[in-house]
């Protein structure tokens, strides 16, 4: 197969593209972009097979694993402010995939679950991020998982989207060795 503009064989899979060498930062946000990219077009094409974007189903999924979570609580696990969330959420309620109820704990929060027509969206489904993932993590080894984390979580840190550990005692955002 060939490229239509450059008239030269397209790359296979897992082929770096022809073209001047990029270096590694320019090379490392052409990939990041490429999934960001990725990311926004199966969530355009998951909200008209499944009714849900890529984000409304990854709360779907996260309120299904955590019934009676918070809003603060899903913020922190997503790296989002809750003001973030509040859309998303509003959706899920109107469309009857969440249901909020008063923390009897604490009046001022909202404590979500999933209705019934929520969980039965809370499950694995073909032609998800979730999918996409979970194919490419199959095919790689822990370490290499482990370590593409690593790399992700200091990108991220030094973007402003993870909080910065507290003190670990070492390098910033850097994963203790898992003990043998």
């Amino acid at each position: 197969m060939k490229d239509m503009d450059t008239d030269e064989p397209a790359p296979q899979e897992g082929e770096r593209p022809k073209g001047p060498p990029l270096g590694e930062v320019l090379e490392f946000m052409r990939l990041l972009w490429a999934v960001d990219h990725g990311l926004q077009s199966t969530s355009k094409r998951m909200e008209s097979t499944l009714g849900l974007t890529g984000p409304q189903r990854l709360v779907v999924r996260l309120v299904g694993r955590f019934p009676g979570i918070t809003a603060g609580t899903l913020a922190q696990i997503l790296h989002v402010h809750p003001s973030t969330l509040t859309g998303v959420l509003k959706r899920l309620e109107k469309r009857g995939l969440l249901e909020r109820k008063a923390d009897p704990l604490d009046g001022r929060k909202a404590l979500f679950a999933l209705t019934e027509t929520g969980r039965s969206l809370d499950i694995p489904s073909e032609g998800t991020v979730e999918s996409a993932v979970q194919r490419v993590l199959s095919r790689m080894s822990r370490t290499r998982i482990l370590c593409t984390q690593d790399v992700l979580t200091a990108l991220a840190q030094e973007l402003g989207g993870v909080p910065m550990p507290e003190d670990d005692g070492g390098e910033s955002g850097a994963r203790k060795p898992a003990s043998r």
